[in-house]
């Protein structure tokens, strides 16, 4: 079963999502805060969702400590107009945001597209029958990817993400399919989710690879992954 940790302070907001949560088949957990939201992170733990002005330790610095040593996906509750934690809230591995306040359906929404992308991911097999392009090497089934012999250390829609581009090189591809295919929403006005997870993903594959850019954004149009020469 799948399960999910709720970290919040806000015991009557907490107390009503384990309600909803549990409702519909999830086993659910809670904290109240960032020290006891780490403390509770365990292997059995398939999502979090994450309040970012909590007391003790705030979601800021318990994602940033949770990142040095567990990919596990997380979903930002945020306050509206929040805008600026969130772009650092991405920067530093979340996978999605969502603002409060928000509906059950919207919720619910965004934890089965995370989840159902991890989950996809999880149940392919480890395929390398051809040379990988730009040294690059992807194994769904452990959710590992390489570089040049090199363990790339990325979340979980970082992952998503180079998997989709590998399996579109060369192709141009548009913010709007981007946040379709990977993040399972449809893109809305100002919403810099993927700009910042392609940002992200793109500085780690270049401080593996001489700082040479294996993905290049075309103005107006989105991104593309150069071709293996």
């Amino acid at each position: 079963m799948t399960h999910i940790l709720l970290v919040d302070d806000d015991t009557e907001l907490t107390a009503l999502l384990e309600d909803i949560l549990t409702l519909e088949g999830f086993t659910v957990s809670q904290a109240h805060n960032g020290l006891e939201g780490l403390e509770a992170v365990n292997e059995s733990v398939n999502l979090i969702l994450l309040d970012f002005m909590m007391p003790k330790m705030n979601g800021m610095e318990m994602l940033k400590q949770l990142r040095q040593h567990w990919q596990t996906p997380v979903l930002m509750l945020t306050a509206k107009g929040e805008e600026v934690d969130r772009v650092i809230g991405l920067e530093l591995g979340a996978d999605d945001y969502l603002p409060k306040p928000f509906s059950d359906r919207e919720l619910l929404a965004r934890i089965r597209a995370i989840l159902r992308r991890t989950q996809q991911t999880n149940k392919i097999e480890e395929e390398s029958h051809t040379p990988p392009p730009h040294g690059l090497q992807v194994f769904p089934g452990k959710q590992e990817a390489y570089l040049n012999g090199k363990l790339l250390d990325l979340t979980t829609t970082e992952f998503s993400l180079l998997d989709y581009f590998l399996k579109n090189m060369g192709e141009s591809i548009s913010k709007e399919t981007l946040s379709l295919e990977v993040l399972g929403k449809r893109l809305s006005p100002f919403d810099r989710a993927i700009d910042m997870h392609v940002s992200n993903l793109r500085k780690k594959l270049s401080e593996h690879n001489n700082d040479k850019p294996l993905i290049k954004t075309l103005r107006g149009r989105g991104y593309l992954m150069v071709e293996d020469k």
